[in-house]
């Protein structure tokens, strides 16, 4: 006898009334570990674990509103509610309706575990990280060479900065191996000369996924790492050991570059703004210098010894001038003076009392004689006259009162 066939919805729709009718089901509380926790718009999905099996669990925002704390990752918890098949997916799930804490889960514990011991060391000492370049050059990014996570990096800085070399080494982000590459990827990078920062990255996921990020190993390698190390892991929310340990922690992937690779744009705007402030200086500096060279072009002008022997020589024309017409004026003035004088003396002149008739008598020794007592019989004598002289000789000498 052959069997019916039944479809898959009739078996799924079976199967959904077998456990919705289960008393267990309906109301059941499950202890494990939380994972792949993942917040939605309506819902928080999460999966519930332990070392045998895993359980998918969705919880509703009108009861995850009334928890009193957040859930994470890792954390070990009670989930209350029912077990029922969600048919589109073919799956069977925890509706959950509420949660309590049960303490912390095996990762977690490993986790701070870790935490601690590198903190103890000084692997996170701040004091301790290297400054990332300002103006870096060629980027080298760890991370998975598919996916969102290096699209992003890449349209970022290509758009912040064209001129930045971005460098893909690509690694496993999540698995067993994951942990060795990584921390191999990074000694690689630090033999090389031409890397100025190293961005480590991968996108978000559960606890076990990013897992690798919190190995001992690959802490260590980002702390030896002579290249400064940028930590992108996950989401905001999402902190790994490797967040500690690098010189920066960026939120996201796409952060990461916001934060490493420098925006052309603002420079370009800086670069304006400067060279506006030095043309102004340059401008205010010329007109300073201009001012200053007239300035002192006067000075020159003034003080010049040249200028001044030409001012000197025109100073020496004009009192020479000055001077000629003034003894001009002063001989003219004695000039005349002398010509009253002469005539005056000429007035008086015995010469010109000769031109009426008299005349004057020397001797021989041609002095006026003025008296008839000066002169002896036959003394010879001179006879001026106005036009000439003439020579006597004294006949005889006759005193006043006698007839010549």
């Amino acid at each position: 006898m052959q069997l019916k066939a039944f479809s898959v919805s009739e078996v799924t729709e079976y199967i959904k009334k077998v456990m919705d009718n289960d008393i267990i089901l309906r109301n059941v509380r499950v202890r494990g570990e939380i994972s792949n926790l993942k917040y939605h718009s309506t819902a928080v999905y999460f999966t519930l674990k332990d070392e045998g099996a895993a359980l998918k669990c969705v919880m509703f925002n009108d009861y995850s509103r009334s928890l009193e704390f957040t859930l994470q990752d890792g954390m070990s918890v009670i989930a209350t509610g029912r077990i029922t098949v969600y048919e589109k997916g073919g799956l069977y799930q925890l509706y959950v309706q509420s949660v309590q804490m049960d303490g912390i889960g095996a990762l977690y514990i490993a986790f701070n575990k870790l935490k601690e011991k590198l903190q103890k060391e000084g692997l996170f000492d701040l004091d301790k990280k290297k400054p990332i370049p300002k103006h870096p050059r060629k980027i080298a990014v760890v991370t998975s060479p598919t996916g969102a996570v290096i699209r992003d990096i890449i349209t970022i800085s290509r758009r912040r900065n064209p001129t930045v070399d971005i460098m893909v080494v690509p690694v496993l982000v999540q698995g067993s191996s994951a942990a060795d590459e990584i921390s191999n990827a990074l000694r690689i990078l630090n033999k090389r000369k031409d890397i100025d920062v190293i961005i480590v990255a991968r996108g978000g996921g559960s606890l076990e996924e990013i897992w690798p990020f919190n190995e001992e190993k690959v802490a260590r390698s980002i702390f030896a790492s002579r290249i400064p190390v940028v930590s992108a892991v996950g989401h905001e929310t999402d902190f790994t050991i490797a967040d500690f340990v690098a010189d920066l922690r960026a939120p996201t992937p796409s952060a990461a570059a916001e934060l490493v690779v420098p925006d052309i744009n603002v420079y370009q705007r800086e670069l304006f703004l400067l060279k506006t402030k030095i043309m102004n200086l340059m401008k205010a500096q010329v007109l300073h210098s201009k001012k200053e060279f007239e300035g002192l072009k006067r000075a020159l002008y003034l003080n010049n010894p040249i200028k001044k022997n030409e001012v000197l020589k025109q100073r020496v024309k004009n009192l020479k001038k000055s001077l000629t017409k003034e003894m001009l004026s002063i001989f003219n003035q004695k000039k005349n003076e002398l010509l009253v004088l002469n005539e005056k003396l000429d007035s008086l002149s015995p010469l010109k009392v000769l031109t009426r008739g008299y005349t004057i008598v020397l001797n021989k020794e041609g002095q006026v004689i003025t008296s008839s007592r000066k002169v002896k019989t036959s003394e010879e004598v001179d006879i001026l006259f106005s036009d000439g002289r003439a020579t006597a000789v004294v006949k005889e000498v006759k005193e006043d009162g006698e007839r010549i």
